[in-house]
């Protein structure tokens, strides 16, 4: 969600910074533009009063000074004129030791400097006739005060146009969050699906996710109702081969075949391992697995019942204790859960002398699930055969009976690690490293 947030905000910034830039950029040309046309007819006017300043005189034509502004008068006052006809051409006084120079032909011209403090001109040529005689007057005014003020409020445009980039940036990011807001409910609630602390999806959302989480929810239903329809036909078909499975093992023991014992050795054996074979199959078909989220297994209010029940067919000699934090809960499905606990708890309690101990602990990144008891254990050289290549955790080893295939199925299937290690209570200690979702 926060990379939609950042993906769109560098959009709308750059969409923006290239808009911003050319619609700044052609305001101030605009603006320049017209600044110019209007200094522009100033200067004409100017010209037009020189123009009518000039009469004529004993000695041909002549410069009427009082109809001249005082501003040609004062040096560099920014305002200038030049006046060309036949061989001879007159200057105003404001330019002092300079010369204005003639432009090649008429109209308008920019960016000429004049003067020591290099005074930006904007030059006006324009061409008359004056009694009979072919004149060219030049008018000029210093455009640098108008260049700072131009850029002088260049730069508060500048500032102001990031000022407002800023506030349209915060004020995008709170719309989109707002917006995004129902995306980012619904992500934490799959999340939490993930985490098996919910069922379903809230179906309180827009009218534009209501398809999504509507089929979210059906699909999460759909998949329940086969988990357990598909549960309770395998639970129906075990029992209903373990009758006759039963019936044949009889069979195979009884006096019919006594004089038969190699083939009853034979029946046995197989038949033996096809019940094996059947229950391993069973177990396995029916784990849920990370296909739905379930819910949580909650460890202070499942433990307690699953010792008792350990505590009732055992007997009352075995101290059975657990460990687990307040509050602790394991995001994987119940059932799985109890099958998990229940085999090692179960076969700890077989070997057990008088202590069997749980403990769930929850690290950074994973659970541990620790068995313990203070029976016989495995020698160490045994508990390596265990996980060598081609041995099977369920198969039998002498004086010690793991019946645990069931166990090693469930870890497999959530990704965990299995170890037999030496426990402080001198037996076994079943340790189980279970890595937790990423949500």
């Amino acid at each position: 969600m926060r990379s939609i947030q950042r993906r769109l905000s560098l959009g709308l910034v750059s969409v923006m910074v290239v808009v911003g830039v050319a619609l700044a950029q052609t305001s101030l040309w605009l603006f320049e533009t017209g600044l110019q046309r209007y200094l522009e007819a100033g200067l004409r006017n100017d010209s037009e009063s020189l123009l009518v300043a000039l009469v004529r005189g004993p000695e041909g034509l002549q410069l009427h000074e009082k109809r001249l502004s005082p501003a040609y008068q004062r040096p560099f006052s920014g305002h200038y004129f030049r006046i060309d006809f036949a061989d001879k051409h007159w200057r105003s006084r404001s330019l002092w030791d300079q010369d204005l120079p003639h432009l090649p032909e008429a109209g308008l011209k920019g960016n000429l400097q004049l003067g020591p403090e290099g005074q930006q001109l904007l030059v006006l040529r324009e061409d008359y006739k004056r009694f009979g005689q072919p004149i060219s007057i030049s008018v000029a005014q210093d455009y640098t005060p108008v260049r700072e003020s131009f850029r002088l409020m260049r730069q508060i445009g500048l500032v102001l146009g990031l000022a407002a980039l800023l506030l349209v940036l915060i004020l995008q990011r709170i719309t989109v969050r707002r917006a995004l807001r129902p995306l980012e409910t619904a992500r934490n609630q799959i999340a939490q699906l993930q985490q098996g602390q919910r069922s379903q999806l809230d179906t309180q959302v827009p009218q534009e996710l209501e398809p999504l989480v509507a089929q979210i929810n059906h699909l999460l239903a759909h998949t329940e109702d086969s988990l357990k329809r598909s549960r309770n036909a395998l639970g129906n078909l075990g029992h209903a081969l373990k009758t006759p499975l039963a019936v044949l093992l009889s069979a195979a023991s009884s006096d019919a075949l006594k004089d038969h014992p190699e083939l009853s050795k034979l029946l046995r054996d197989h038949l033996e391992q096809v019940q094996h074979r059947l229950n391993r199959e069973l177990n396995r078909a029916r784990l849920a697995g990370e296909t739905l989220p379930g819910a949580l297994f909650d460890c202070e209010k499942e433990l307690p019942g699953l010792l008792a029940t350990l505590n009732m067919i055992h007997g009352e000699h075995l101290d059975l204790s657990y460990h687990a934090a307040p509050g602790l809960q394991l995001p994987w499905d119940r059932e799985d859960l109890l099958e998990l606990l229940g085999n090692l708890l179960d076969n700890a309690c077989k070997w057990a002398d008088a202590e069997v101990r749980l403990t769930v602990t929850e690290a950074e990144h994973s659970y541990l699930l620790a068995v313990e008891d203070d029976g016989p254990g495995i020698p160490e050289t045994q508990r390596d055969q265990v996980f060598s290549r081609g041995t099977r955790l369920d198969e039998q080893i002498h004086g010690h009976g793991l019946g645990l295939g069931i166990v090693r199925d469930i870890v497999e299937v959530w990704g965990g690690v299995l170890q037999l290690q030496e426990s402080d209570l001198g037996g076994l200690k079943v340790l189980i490293e279970l890595p937790k979702r990423q949500g």
